[in-house]
């Protein structure tokens, strides 16, 4: 299979190549594979003017219409199910099981705004509650927000872009698109699709853009929401200069696992092996934090190291690969750095730290202190800590002592504890029997603090990019 030789990018719904270049690289090679066409502020601009002209036509489509759009869209990427995977795995570096995984997920988030677009509900309210609003009665109803920018990013190329393409679909809004410059590929070849659909001209566009070029996804007062996945650091930084449209951000995370006394440890050693080392870490629910009770500590980590030590590393394209390259060298550098920060803080390196190019071995860590930078900040690598805990309620203190709150894990078979997790932790989900990495596409799915605002998962985003409207009558 072979990428195409160029992309043109989608301006108003409509192929469009500017004649300037950005290079696509194969992530595990370092070599130019493609390259797509680039879009400056003109042509961002066209883009935001068209989708306001197209916001009339676009919040009219009935359900139904907006319904077989999304089912279109289902179809062609069940066809072009392995084209995508092989373009993600080039351009994201990702193993080519992983990526074939993140297509079923791209598919199930369309699929699941097709069924959710014609769920658009509004309700009856009584408006009675006192003698002054005698025959006086109301109902409400949704409506699409406007004109959407999406800024997405670049380790989940196809399906964190879908979060945020199918709900703006299946409510009728339409929208503009940053793509990740180091990943345009997905989020382009959906364009390819959208094209093919009945969708008013001007109800999409996608385009790839440098960060300097693309202020006016963020401070454009046309665009009525922007939502965000990044790095915190850029997301709050665009929140403060996104005036009066709504924001959603999804952010980073430095995410904890707790082992309790009573879990199964053989399976959840090949979870927290899958949570912290899928993808090589890129990930903002990856696992960073292992938490072990005191009893099962040793048993634990000679497994666990035993377990990452038999991952097998290499060209993401080999059928057998687990761990890729990170996205640059760049990347596995820092991340190099801030484990040889804790070592010679006093951590001991259990296993991995080897770094080649882009590529970091598999990596634990033990006795590391709390205010080195791979437990204090998001590592977005293949990188973990271990510690122990004595009881439940110091491992709870201990996952909620820090600056993100997006998912926590917890394995345990006492139900009030998980009770206890689910009342006391500072996250946006818990995940009971599995590592915080775990995602299903339809739940509601966000942080806390400094890992964001606001909710993804279709029905949710739905919510988002809608605003309730009101309507009141009395009766004579």
């Amino acid at each position: 299979m072979q990428l195409k030789a160029r992309y043109p990018f989608y301006l108003a719904s409509k192929p469009v190549d500017s004649g300037r270049d950005l290079a696509v690289t194969d992530k595990y090679t370092g070599e130019v594979v493609t390259r797509v066409a680039l879009a400056d502020a003109g042509d961002i601009d066209r883009a935001i003017a068209a989708a306001v002209a197209a916001a009339p036509a676009t919040a009219a489509l009935p359900a139904y219409e907006r319904q077989a759009i999304l089912q279109h869209c289902v179809t062609r990427f069940q066809e072009r199910a392995e084209e995508l995977a092989y373009s993600l795995c080039i351009e994201a570096g990702k193993p080519i099981k992983d990526a074939r995984g993140e297509v079923t997920r791209l598919i199930d988030t369309f699929r699941i705004a097709a069924e959710e677009s014609v769920r658009m509900h509004g309700a009856l309210q009584t408006l009675e509650i006192s003698p002054r609003a005698r025959g006086y009665h109301g109902m409400w109803k949704r409506v699409p927000i406007g004109p959407c920018s999406f800024i997405s990013p670049f380790n989940f190329p196809l399906n964190l872009a879908a979060h945020k393409v199918a709900p703006a679909l299946a409510v009728g809004c339409p929208f503009v698109m940053k793509p990740a410059s180091l990943t345009p590929l997905g989020a382009l070849i959906i364009g390819e699709v959208l094209a093919e659909t009945s969708l008013p001209e001007g109800a999409f566009s996608i385009l790839p853009c440098t960060r300097d070029g693309a202020d006016l996804f963020t401070t454009d007062e046309r665009l009525k929401l922007l939502s965000f996945t990044g790095s915190p650091d850029v997301g709050w930084a665009l929140k403060a200069r996104a005036g009066k449209k709504k924001v959603v951000l999804e952010l980073g995370g430095n995410a904890a696992v707790v082992v309790d006394h009573d879990a199964d440890v053989d399976f959840a050693v090949e979870r927290i092996v899958f949570g912290a080392f899928y993808q090589s870490g890129q990930s903002c629910i990856s696992v960073q934090r292992i938490l072990v009770h005191e009893s099962r500590y040793t048993e634990v980590r000679e497994k666990l190291v035993a377990r990452t030590r038999q991952l097998i590393k290499g060209d993401p394209k080999d059928e057998q690969t687990f761990i890729g390259p990170m996205i640059s060298e760049g990347e596995a550098l820092r991340l190099e750095r801030w484990i040889n920060e804790a070592v010679a803080a006093g951590a001991s390196l259990l296993c991995g730290g080897t770094r080649e190019g882009a590529m970091l071995d598999a990596t634990l860590l033990e006795n590391v202190p709390t205010s080195a930078k791979v437990c204090t900040e998001e590592a977005f690598g293949p990188v973990a800590v271990m510690a122990s805990f004595k009881t439940f309620e110091e491992a709870l203190a201990r996952v909620n002592d820090s600056k993100f709150g997006l998912q926590a894990g917890i394995f345990t078979r006492d139900f009030y504890k998980v009770q206890q997790a689910w009342n006391e932790l500072e996250v946006g989900g818990v995940v009971i029997g599995d590592v915080p990495s775990y995602r299903v596409d339809n739940m509601p799915y966000g942080g806390v603090k400094d890992s964001g605002l606001g909710r993804e998962g279709v029905l949710f985003a739905m919510e988002d990019m809608t605003e309730i409207r009101n309507l009141v009558y009395r009766m004579p």
